[in-house]
């Protein structure tokens, strides 16, 4: 038997739904970031399991910083670039539980962003100094975004968990 909604979530619910799902809970394409860094050691986070990629720990902190990123964005209404793109990651494991949380401390800061963030305004294009002319992405397209960079990166992941045994 399926369940049927009784109320219709409002794109701002299934936003914040979507957020949730990708880093902490059960999304429907498989385990959430947090339950994909399960396991992880700060060796293997230091590890670069294919030339020239980045490292387990780097893509932490990369995601970290984009969420800080978005959470800005948000509440400035204004893009920029972060400041940078791929933090190098320095090993260990003050740096690995360091990287984690950060992450984490950058997701509940964006949450807070959504949830004090207008609803009516998620359609609204975030003004962006780098397409000056024409800014093309919504605040709903940068979310729902920032969720599927979750779920891009969750995927290297489990792949780099594998090469690595």
């Amino acid at each position: 038997m399926t369940k049927r909604m009784t109320v219709i979530p409002t794109e701002h619910d299934v936003i914040l739904d979507e957020l949730h799902r990708a880093l902490h809970g059960e999304p429907w394409h498989g385990n959430s970031l947090l339950t994909t860094l399960r396991g992880v050691t700060a060796e293997h986070a230091a590890a670069r399991p294919v030339a020239d990629g980045h490292s387990v720990g780097e893509l932490v902190l990369h995601l970290g910083v984009w969420t800080a990123e978005v959470a800005r964005r948000l509440r400035d209404r204004v893009a920029r670039d972060a400041a940078v793109d791929f933090p190098a990651f320095a090993g260990g494991e003050k740096a690995w539980t360091d990287a984690r949380e950060a992450l984490v401390s950058a997701h509940a800061a964006l949450v807070e962003e959504v949830r004090r963030f207008p609803p009516a305004d998620l359609h609204e294009i975030c003004a962006d100094p780098r397409q000056a002319d024409a800014p093309t992405n919504s605040f709903a397209v940068m979310l729902h975004g920032t969720a599927q960079h979750y779920a891009y990166h969750c995927g290297q992941i489990a792949l780099f968990k594998k090469m690595l045994g």
